[in-house]
C-alpha cells in the first residue's frame, strides 16, 4: 500500500478523506497528515495517523515532509490572498521531493475567468492545475462544484425568518457534499489509472435557491420564501446586521457566481468513482433540517 500524505488534515475536507480511507481499509499506519498546528491533530494522532508539521509558506517545511510520499492529496489553501505563491510552494516541493503521484483539490468553474464573479478565487485554482501540468509529476485534479455544506451559510437562520435572502437570481448549482467529495479523493488515492485526467466532481442535477426554499419548506412543514435582492440592498441589508466588509464581499461574490450559473455543470464524474449516485439536495436538506 502506498504511503499517502494529506494536506491541510485539520481542516473538514482533509479530516473527511482520512475518515473515508479508513472506511475502505487503509492501514492508518500508511496514512500522514501535514499540519500547521500539531495541537489541533491530537485526535488524527490518536486514530494512528502520523503527523507531519509543515507550512505551505515554508518551502523547506514542505520539502522534509513530502520525503517518501508516494500519493499526496494537495488541499487546495484557504488564504486567498497569498494563495498562489503557497500553492506554487507545494508543487515545486514535490517535484524536488520526487512525489509520485499529486492529487489537487481545484474548482469548477463554468466560465471563463475573466468573466467569473469569483476569479480572486478560481485565479489560484487554475494557476496551479498549469503548474502541474507543466511539473513532470503524475497528477490528477479533482474540479469541484460549490460544497452543499455552504448552504446554511448562505441562508441563516433559515427557520426563524422563514425566508432566504440572496441576490443568486434563478442561477442554478450542482452541490455536492464534502463527505462524497472525500470519498472520491479516497478512491483516487486508493487506486490506479487516474494520472493526467481531470474529474468533474459535481452532482447529476442543479438546483436554484427556489429550489432550496421549496424543500425546506416540504422537509419542515414552514413556508420558507425566497427573495434574490439587488446587490446594493443586499449590501446595505448586511452591514446593518453588522457583517465585516470582507464576509460581506464574500458572500455577495458567491451569490453572483451562482446567479451567473457558473456553478450549473451536470456530470457522472463523481458518480463513477463513488460507484454509487451522489449525495442529491434534499438528502441533505433533510438531514440538516429534518430534527
Amino acid at each position: 500500500m502506498s504511503n499517502i500524505l494529506i494536506t491541510g488534515a485539520t481542516g473538514h475536507l482533509g479530516k473527511a478523506t482520512i475518515n473515508a480511507l479508513l472506511n475502505k481499509g487503509v492501514n492508518a499506519g500508511k496514512i500522514s497528515a501535514l499540519v500547521r498546528n500539531e495541537k489541533k491533530a491530537q485526535d488524527l494522532k490518536e486514530m494512528g495517523i502520523k503527523i507531519l508539521v509543515a507550512d505551505y509558506e515554508d518551502y523547506n517545511s514542505l520539502v522534509k515532509a513530502f520525503a517518501c510520499v508516494d500519493q499526496l492529496l494537495f488541499i487546495s489553501g484557504s488564504d486567498v490572498m497569498n494563495r498562489n505563491q503557497q500553492q506554487q510552494n507545494v508543487v515545486k516541493a514535490a517535484v524536488e521531493a520526487k512525489v509520485k503521484h499529486v492529487i489537487y483539490t481545484s474548482a469548477l468553474n463554468r466560465l471563463p475567468i475573466e468573466q467569473s464573479a469569483i476569479s480572486f478565487v478560481s485565479q489560484a485554482h487554475v494557476k496551479t492545475e498549469q503548474w502541474l501540468a507543466e511539473s513532470g509529476l503524475n497528477y490528477t485534479i479533482l474540479q469541484n462544484s460549490l460544497y452543499a455544506d455552504v448552504i446554511p451559510q448562505f441562508i441563516g437562520d433559515v427557520l426563524n425568518t422563514q425566508t432566504i435572502y440572496l441576490p443568486a437570481a434563478q442561477g442554478k448549482t450542482a452541490f455536492v457534499v464534502r463527505t462524497d467529495i472525500a470519498e472520491a479523493a479516497a478512491a483516487v488515492l486508493t487506486s490506479d489509472g487516474h494520472n493526467g485526467k481531470t474529474y468533474k466532481i459535481t452532482n447529476t442535477e442543479s438546483y436554484t435557491y427556489q429550489n432550496v426554499a421549496d424543500i425546506i419548506s416540504d422537509i419542515t412543514g414552514k413556508s420558507i420564501t425566497y427573495i434574490s435582492p439587488t446587490v446594493e440592498d443586499f449590501t446595505a441589508t448586511l452591514e446593518n446586521a453588522g457583517l465585516p466588509a470582507e464576509t460581506i464581499g464574500g458572500f455577495t461574490a458567491f451569490a453572483l457566481a451562482q446567479a451567473n450559473d457558473e456553478f450549473n455543470v451536470t456530470g457522472i464524474d463523481l458518480e463513477v468513482l463513488l460507484n454509487r449516485k451522489p449525495t442529491n439536495l434534499k438528502e441533505y436538506l433533510i438531514d440538516i433540517y429534518a430534527k
